[in-house]
């Protein structure tokens, strides 16, 4: 399974999001610190959920994090993460 998929299945398991878009974007760090040959170093993530609701970002970060497990969050360079209701 690639991180892409793990990162999937994850957020949907612990968010059940009515929208959610996991973006590989590791080419355009090419060059840059942590890019890996091949991608899966660099993430785009777009999640609506209504479980983020009440929740600042903070909240909603350490939720996306403590979701993905630090197994994964360690084997990814960088997580751009936009995270609404």
């Amino acid at each position: 399974m690639s991180k892409t998929q793990e990162i999937e299945q994850a957020l949907k398991i612990a968010f059940a999001p009515r929208e959610l878009d996991v973006v590989d974007d590791s080419e355009s760090h090419r060059g840059h610190g942590g890019f890996q040959e091949g991608g899966e170093s660099h993430y785009n993530v777009r999640i609506r959920t209504e479980r983020f609701a009440g929740k600042n970002r903070l909240a909603r970060h350490r939720a996306v994090h403590a979701a993905l497990g630090p197994d994964l969050i360690g084997r990814i360079h960088a997580l751009a993460l936009d995270l609404d209701v």
